[in-house]
Formats: structure tokens, C-alpha cells, sequence
């Protein structure tokens, strides 16, 4: 079973210096109907302005995986993390008993394009950490590159849920395959670019929540980047 979930009817709101789409319910877009995906629990793609961003604010008991699509974004946290995120790059954040951070975008004249991802972790009261890491394009071209696992295996970040991430680039023209083991499920998003999945049609933005399906087929029908989650 697949049931897409159309950028359109995503939660809105811009505040002028955010411009923020929510997949599942999320601050003061309330929607019973589209609460979570298994583990997965926010799914917000934000355009930031320049100069603008989040001030320091807290979080707990959550894995933050966030994913810049163009621009840049200055993270700075209570661990005494300082970095700057890039596209190509994620970054992990377990908030764990409790963490305080702040996201900025530091450029005068380009927004900055991300996805700021939020799993549930499989307990409660973790140690906070952090990790940032670049995947290089040609490990994703036209297949699918694993970026974040619970055993932090292929070199792919750490994440305190039994899920998977992968993040795709496929060419127009191109599929990538993945199967789904038997009591599995599993979230697409197409980040950019329109695709095929098991014969279903997708546009940039759109994602769609898959259980009960074994074997899923991502096809390009122009250039897409997709990040594919594999829950239990």
C-alpha cells in the first residue's frame, strides 16, 4: 500500500523571514490525520531568508536530522558544537535529556533551501551528541547511498532508531530499487525533481508513506534527488 502525501496539502506558513511546510502535524498546524510515519515525526522543509533564523531554543528526546538543499546554515548548540551545514552534508542531533541550539542563516543575499527531519528515539533519556558528515554526489548518483542507520554502519551517521535513511540522485530516465523486508515499512521524499515509485507519480516535494509493498521502484522521469526511509 502506498498513499502519497501531496506537497500541497502539506501544513503552510510563512513568516516572512520562514518560509515553512509541514508533511505531519507540526507547531500550529494541527492535523489528526497526519500525525507521524512509524518512527518518522516531522518532515519540514524551510527556506530561511538572509540574516534570519532560529534563536536559541530547546528540544528533548528527539533524533534531528536536518539536510540543506542550497545555501548554508550555521548551527551553534549547549555541547559547544559551532559548525556550518553545506548541501551534500547532514547533520545528527540526539537532543536526548535536553539540548539547546540555534540555526542561522549567515549569508547577507541567499536564502537557504533544507529539510529539518525529527525521529522518535527508541528510549528516552540518551546522552546528548552530535555528528555532521558530507556525502560526496558520486556515492549517490543513480543509487541509493545510506546516510544514517542505528548501528552506524558504511560510514552512514548514527541515529538512536531502528531506521534507515538514504538520500538518491538518479538521472532522468534512471530507477534505483530497494526491498522492503517483510513486516517493514518505508517513507519517500522527493526533495527535487518528479519520479515514478511502483508506478505511482511524485513531484518535488511530495512524499508517501509504504507498508506491506516488498519491493519499491524509484524512477526518474527528469533529474530527482529522493531521501528514502526504511522503519520498523
Amino acid at each position: 500500500m502506498i498513499q502519497i502525501r501531496k506537497s500541497e496539502e502539506r501544513g503552510h506558513a510563512n513568516h516572512g523571514w520562514l518560509d515553512t511546510y509541514h508533511t505531519f502535524s507540526f507547531s500550529t498546524y494541527q492535523d489528526s490525520e497526519h500525525m507521524r510515519c512509524r518512527s518518522l515525526r516531522a518532515m519540514n522543509e524551510d527556506v530561511v531568508a538572509p540574516g534570519k533564523g532560529f534563536g536559541t531554543h530547546p528540544h528533548q528526546d528527539m533524533e534531528i536530522v536536518t539536510y540543506v538543499l542550497e545555501g548554508a546554515l550555521e548551527h551553534k548548540d549547549s555541547m559547544g558544537n559551532g559548525e556550518v551545514l553545506r548541501p551534500g552534508e547532514f547533520q545528527r542531533m540526539s537532543a536526548g535529556t535536553g539540548i539547546t541550539h540555534s540555526e542561522f542563516n549567515p549569508s547577507e543575499t541567499a536564502p537557504v533551501h533544507l529539510y529539518q527531519i525529527w525521529l522518535f528515539p527508541e528510549r528516552k533519556g540518551l546522552t546528548p551528541s552530535y555528528e555532521q558528515k558530507r556525502f560526496p554526489e558520486f556515492e549517490r548518483h543513480n543509487q541509493l547511498r545510506l546516510v544514517a542507520s542505528r548501528d552506524a554502519t558504511e560510514g552512514s551517521l548514527l541515529i538512536h532508531q531502528d531506521a534507515r535513511i538514504f538520500l538518491g540522485s538518479i538521472d532522468a530516465g534512471q530507477h534505483v530499487t530497494h526491498e522492503v523486508a517483510n513486516g517493514r515499512h518505508a517513507w519517500l521524499q522527493v526533495l527535487r525533481g518528479a519520479v515514478s515509485l511502483n508506478d505511482h507519480d511524485l513531484q518535488s516535494s511530495d512524499g508517501a508513506a509504504i507498508s506491506d509493498e516488498l519491493f519499491l521502484k524509484v524512477q526518474a522521469t527528469t533529474d530527482a534527488e529522493i531521501m528514502l526511509f526504511d522503519l520498523s
